[in-house]
């Protein structure tokens, strides 16, 4: 079988792909009539799953470990829930003149999301940072956000007019954290099967955030929410995220140098506290939004992209700085003195 080889320094998530082509399904072929509801509760029980499956994975006694580097944890909790949602909220002058109001909403969900956990590891691992650091601060991030999440969701964007509610808060906990909590106290009899079988389990993650991608964007498209979003609106809005990123990166990297940390410890900083998730961010859009969901991720779904982009560049970058006991400052910030960079490290 041919494959299409990208360059190192340009990754393409063959899932971005796979997400846009349920979009595209979901354009040309809906779920209507009778199928609605159908797609809906099947929607909803492959969520009861996804979330099911994340607490039986989840190991609570290194979580527990990993509490004692807290001044690091603290950094990336404070990037992903208080200095995004503040850029996101600053952002609000933006509309109506590059953002439509219903994008701009989209783009403050995207900024109360969690972390990431996989890629920040993958990314720290690669440019030699604390690896051990990035697992525990990703495990907290995504913890803290099954809360924190609808919590700042209620905050922040009820005076958008994006249909949240206490409703949303009430779907949160009947469909999301019950079946973590259920995971995690069944974790003790099913975690080895789990472990075991983490590749094929994976694909059932993923197949079920497309189901409740494409019950989404089914009901956008029954709703007609689609004529609001034109190419260039869309042009915008990466040019926005793309603000939005370089800004995050640039003030966790100055922070965590600010703070004293060692090299190691300064790229889990960077690389946690700059990601949003996909994985978790999509299906808690759909309990959240409902029908408007459709709409809202696709920030997420281009922010996502985009931070693996740019993250492979700089962990590629940091990787050989290493060497030389180099830094690592950002492709488009140089090393501030060489005192800095003389900086013991620790990965």
């Amino acid at each position: 079988m041919l494959r299409l080889k990208m360059p190192s320094w340009l990754p393409l998530d063959p899932y971005i792909l796979v997400l846009v082509i349920t979009v595209a399904l979901a354009a040309l072929v809906p779920a209507e009539g009778a199928a609605a509801p159908v797609a809906d509760e099947a929607a909803s029980l492959a969520i009861g799953l996804l979330f099911f499956l994340y607490g039986a994975r989840l190991s609570t006694r290194e979580a527990v470990a990993g509490m004692g580097h807290w001044r690091l944890h603290l950094t990336v909790l404070v990037s992903t829930f208080v200095l995004f949602p503040l850029l996101g909220l600053a952002a609000r002058g933006l509309v109506p003149y590059v953002l439509t109001p219903q994008l701009y909403t989209g783009l403050l969900y995207l900024c109360i999301l969690p972390s990431t956990i996989q890629s920040s590891i993958a990314f720290t691992s690669i440019a030699r940072g604390n690896v051990s650091a990035a697992i525990c601060a990703g495990t907290y991030s995504n913890l803290i956000g099954m809360i924190g999440t609808p919590v700042l969701a209620g905050l922040v964007l009820h005076s958008t007019g994006a249909g949240f509610s206490g409703h949303g808060l009430l779907g949160i906990a009947l469909q999301l954290l019950m079946p973590f909590v259920a995971g995690q106290l069944l974790r003790r009899w099913i975690g080895g099967f789990v472990a075991r079988h983490k590749k094929a389990l994976g694909f059932v993650d993923r197949g079920s955030i497309l189901l409740v991608v494409y019950t989404a964007f089914s009901e956008g498209m029954a709703r007609g929410i689609w004529h609001q979003v034109t190419a260039v609106r869309l042009l915008e809005l990466v040019g926005v995220e793309a603000v939005l990123l370089g800004l995050v990166l640039t003030l966790t990297s100055t922070a965590s140098r600010w703070l004293g940390f060692h090299r190691g410890d300064r790229i889990a900083i960077v690389f946690c506290g700059s990601k949003k998730s996909l994985a978790g961010g999509l299906p808690m859009a759909s309990v959240l939004f409902g029908a408007q969901a459709g709409l809202l991720v696709l920030p997420l779904m281009l922010f996502h992209q985009m931070q693996l982009m740019v993250c492979a560049v700089i962990a590629k970058r940091w990787s050989t700085d290493a060497g030389d006991g180099g830094a690592g400052s950002l492709p488009w910030k140089q090393s501030s003195s060489p005192a800095a960079q003389a900086r013991p490290t620790h990965a």
